[in-house]
């Protein structure tokens, strides 16, 4: 990739050493209500003969409730093709729950080996992992004082944070996605995370581990709502 030029500003993905890449992931979610047992296979049906990739979930918390995950590089999908789908498809009857619809965006930290992979490739492949059933899906927004901290602090904190994380992904309990929402919440959340699973039990245990670190009980102002789901059905399109 040519650098630009000093009128240019470069918002390429940037990985170690002079790596970048200028793709990035957008993935949205949304959540319905008042499904019924002949509406879900409908909904089914309908996700199979799209060509959509996405994943349909089962809301735990409402018997009469699912989540919809979709996923592009194209911002323009959400409102167009994803928008065509839900208007002529079994989801148009159903009741949209506005306090679920999250939307973020794919990043890189500055030290990736593999852009493709951490951008793209990556979070398809946990989303549509066949033993990775359960799900948690979130937005938070983090206190304006992490911001002030220097960058050494901010690297400590979010360090902390970190290695949690991967205890839980060494050990295989946990996965997770990882998205900015910077500007594309209305609520003025900063980013979407998704903590995938084949069991439910460590996901919980794993928010239950974040509480106590230094990001979450000094540096978060707000998390959730919390969807709690498992797989109904998914395309399966993980590349």
């Amino acid at each position: 990739m040519s650098k630009p030029t000093d009128n240019q500003l470069d918002l390429s993905e940037k990985g170690r050493g002079e790596e970048s890449l200028d793709r990035r992931l957008f993935v949205q979610f949304l959540g319905f209500g008042g499904i019924d047992p002949v509406s879900e296979s409908l909904l089914i049906s309908d996700l199979e003969n799209s060509s959509l990739a996405a994943v349909l979930y089962s809301d735990m918390n409402d018997y009469k409730g699912v989540g919809l995950l979709t996923m592009s590089e194209t911002p323009e999908f959400f409102v167009t093709e994803l928008r065509r789908f839900l208007s002529d498809s079994s989801f148009a009857r159903l009741k949209p729950k506005p306090e679920y619809t999250m939307l973020g965006r794919t990043y890189s930290l500055g030290y990736e080996k593999d852009l493709e992979r951490t951008l793209i490739s990556g979070p398809k492949l946990k989303i549509f992992d066949p033993e990775l059933v359960w799900a948690i899906w979130y937005p938070l927004r983090r206190a304006k004082a992490f911001e002030t901290l220097a960058p050494e602090e901010q690297r400590a904190v979010l360090g902390e944070h970190g290695k949690i994380g991967f205890q839980f992904g060494d050990a295989g309990y946990a996965k997770d996605i990882r998205l900015a929402s910077h500007g594309l919440d209305k609520n003025d959340n900063d980013f979407v995370i998704g903590i995938l699973g084949r069991d439910l039990y460590p996901l919980s245990a794993l928010v239950e581990r974040m509480r106590k670190t230094q990001q979450t009980s000094r540096y978060l102002e707000s998390l959730g709502p919390f969807f709690i789901g498992k797989k109904l059905f998914s395309t399966g399109q993980a590349i």
